[in-house]
């Protein structure tokens, strides 16, 4: 039987990480990769959509939907365009993936992720971990880590980059503020995938590096 996942972010810091990962897996035949732009990687097992976020529409059939959506509301330039990628365009897609079939879907949030936050970002994260768990689909997992540790393409965030610095050699006393890496992320969503666990869950940032 032939197992099928959608990703969609697949050209970020995790999604691309998330997207190497799913290919490199045995588990999946079929990675369908939906964003605005295609991915500059061409694989026997992967197939491309181009969809214009949030408007989506129906998807191909699939098991297992994967979400890395997210910016920042800097790059986005306003709250509600913040808002538009990072709570409406990921429930988009759980709802568009519940009708196609998936039976889970799994999506990167944030530490401190409360729909009663009073901090704006961390409100939306929990706005959409909420309404993602509505959209409809069986099962779904939150991943909230804390700052993402990676090599980004972006490098028009200094202050990021300075702040992972400094977190990285206080790393051991942060505890569950240290930084989580992409390709961990990545390696945890897999593997929360693979064991099937139905229900509405959420991993936090001190498990996501936990085999």
């Amino acid at each position: 039987m032939t197992r099928t996942a959608l990703i969609a972010g697949a050209t970020g810091l995790v999604g691309s990480q998330l997207l190497d990962q799913l290919l490199e897996d045995g588990t999946w035949d079929r990675v369908v990769s939906i964003g605005r732009r295609q991915v500059d990687r061409a694989h026997p097992r992967l197939e491309q959509f181009v969809v214009p976020f949030p408007e989506i529409g129906d998807l191909p059939s699939a098991d297992d939907a994967f979400s890395c959506l997210g910016t920042t509301i800097k790059q986005a330039g306003s709250q509600d365009a913040f808002r538009m990628v990072d709570h409406d365009s990921v429930v988009a897609f759980a709802t568009s993936a519940a009708r196609s079939g998936v039976s889970r879907f799994l999506h990167v949030t944030a530490l401190g992720a409360s729909p009663r936050s009073r901090i704006f970002y961390n409100r939306v994260k929990g706005d959409v971990e909420r309404d993602v768990a509505a959209s409809g689909v069986p099962s779904t997992v939150a991943f909230r880590p804390s700052m993402i540790d990676g090599q980004r393409a972006d490098a028009s965030r200094p202050g990021e980059s300075l702040g992972l610095v400094a977190m990285r050699v206080a790393g051991p006393v942060l505890g569950r503020y240290r930084p989580n890496r992409a390709s961990d992320i990545a390696a945890a969503m897999i593997r929360e995938a693979r064991a099937g666990i139905e229900g509405h869950r959420v991993v936090e940032a001190g498990d996501i590096g936990r085999s």
